[in-house]
């Protein structure tokens, strides 16, 4: 069974149920003073307990998708970079994907059937939202996507019209179903199109976490997994062979909460030509090693250089300013980044450009991201071009 499975939930619900049964049911034979009885109740309580943290953390799983199956779990991942840099051995399939079969490929549901309230309806009038796997031709990195089209991408009158895109990341350790289910990014972009607040766009949800269970901060690992390609390069030039979405970086956005708004400042502000407008709600400002990334800059007279070049106050403080906008979504109080905001904010200057969503109160939580997450929506349409091209234009 699955890690998210229904079947392995209610079975651990049961066996749960099942264990505080025979705890008490067997309890008055243990009442007694002798080892037995001491083992007894001792192997009862145990038992009793990890059951119930059992099912408690399936079910934690399951409705926030920390863990997407047992191989993220139990970390069987970790030599994914390696097995990517043998892309093309004798076996000529690439354990991440293989780009001669498309770069946007058909996928599984990937959770989509559980979150709730998706557009239903004819395409051309509410939209419609699909899965796919997004395969890097570069990095050879995949990463399930979900996809919103909104209701003009149907309709006859834009047929020959390109949409804008918003490149949308959650956090570490979160896939793309909490995007949908918990910061319900497609529903709020819908409702907000349909009042026309803001411009039909295609909304391209991912999750940063390309090499699981690893948390790559979206940098470019030296030997490992180059995410930050993957982002900036790849993932742009799949959609662009799939999608009618625009050419010119005019047209692209990011946007992500937690490690995915770290993510998305760091994408515009390094790659200005792919990314003119980064929605960034509750990030960090700088990328730093912990035991879930690992070694991120690698060895030798480059690491202090590249450790830098992650630093974004430092980067605005000694580089020259990208010409893109930013949009940083903080709490004056509940928020322990909102020092690191103001210093961020101090340190923008032309042709850089830099807007709040700031709140008075509000924690690192989806409650605050749903809060702050339609102004940012209102935002990065005034930042997007639309319509930007026409299909068939040069």
């Amino acid at each position: 069974m699955g890690l998210t499975s229904r079947p392995l939930l209610y079975a651990a619900v049961l066996a749960a149920l099942a264990a505080v049964a025979l705890t008490c049911g067997l309890w008055p034979r243990f009442a007694g003073r002798g080892p037995g009885a001491v083992l007894g109740r001792l192997g009862s309580l145990l038992a009793t307990q990890l059951a119930l943290i059992a099912a408690l953390a399936l079910a934690v799983n399951a409705n926030f998708q920390f863990y997407g199956s047992w191989h993220e779990l139990l970390g069987l991942y970790d030599d994914a970079p390696g097995a990517v840099a043998k892309w093309g051995g004798a076996t000529g399939v690439g354990p991440a994907g293989d780009p001669s079969q498309g770069l946007v490929q058909p996928s599984g549901p990937e959770g989509l059937d559980k979150v709730h309230g998706l557009p239903k309806g004819p395409p051309a009038t509410v939209g419609k939202v699909e899965t796919v796997r997004i395969v890097g031709k570069r990095t050879r990195l995949v990463d399930p996507a979900y996809v919103y089209l909104p209701p003009q991408y149907f309709q006859d009158a834009y047929a020959r019209q390109r949409f804008p895109v918003v490149v949308a990341l959650s956090g570490y350790p979160g896939g793309i179903y909490l995007l949908g289910q918990h910061l319900r990014l497609p529903q709020t972009a819908a409702a907000l199109q349909r009042t026309g607040a803001v411009q039909p766009t295609v909304i391209v949800m991912l999750r940063p976490t390309v090499a699981p269970p690893r948390d790559t901060q979206c940098v470019d690992v030296p030997g490992g997994p180059q995410a930050e390609t993957f982002f900036a390069r790849d993932v742009p030039d799949a959609l662009r062979s799939h999608y009618r979405v625009g050419h010119d970086p005019g047209g692209w956005g990011v946007l992500g909460y937690s490690s995915g708004g770290s993510c998305a400042l760091q994408l515009a502000m390094r790659h200005p030509e792919t990314y003119t407008a980064a929605a960034a709600l509750s990030p960090d400002y700088k990328v730093t090693p912990d035991p879930t990334t690992g070694d991120l800059f690698g060895a030798g007279r480059d690491r202090v250089r590249r450790r830098e070049e992650h630093d974004l106050i430092w980067r605005l403080r000694h580089l020259p300013p990208p010409r893109v906008s930013v949009l940083i979504g903080t709490s004056r109080h509940g928020e322990k980044n909102y020092p690191a905001a103001r210093e961020f904010l101090a340190a923008v200057r032309p042709p850089m450009q830099a807007d709040t969503v700031l709140l008075d109160q509000g924690s690192h939580n989806f409650a605050t991201w749903r809060r702050e997450l339609p102004a940012a929506l209102r935002w990065m349409s005034k930042e997007l071009t639309f319509p930007e091209d026409v299909v068939g234009a040069s």
